[in-house]
């Protein structure tokens, strides 16, 4: 199981749509992550930051899977809207670095 954590950046001004967006995703996008191993997706946001904690069973897997996918380039059209970078889903990204961790 991987845990990754991201780092992504609202456009200034969009703080409110993209929490509206996010207050329920799409069946078919919830679908689409569960098929691609996804056991659990958080995001938190601090002003225009957000930090996404996801577990999931293959992270490259997931992106690779995720691509592509007809449920999620309408999603990720909709986010590039959003966020201040698009994202290319190339699978290669391996997330914020972990620095510390409690053992």
């Amino acid at each position: 199981m991987d845990r990754i954590a991201l780092h992504t950046r609202l456009r200034p001004g969009m703080e409110e749509t993209y929490e509206e967006v996010h207050a329920q995703i799409p069946g078919e996008l919830d679908g689409a992550l569960r098929e691609a191993g996804v056991r659990s997706w958080e995001i938190w946001r601090d002003g225009l930051d957000l930090f996404h904690v996801v577990e999931v069973l293959d992270y490259g897997r997931m992106r690779a899977f995720l691509r592509d996918h007809p449920a999620n380039v309408p999603w990720q059209k909709r986010m590039a809207e959003l966020l201040e970078v698009e994202d290319d889903y190339s699978g290669k990204d391996t997330g914020l670095r972990l620095v510390w961790e409690l053992p």
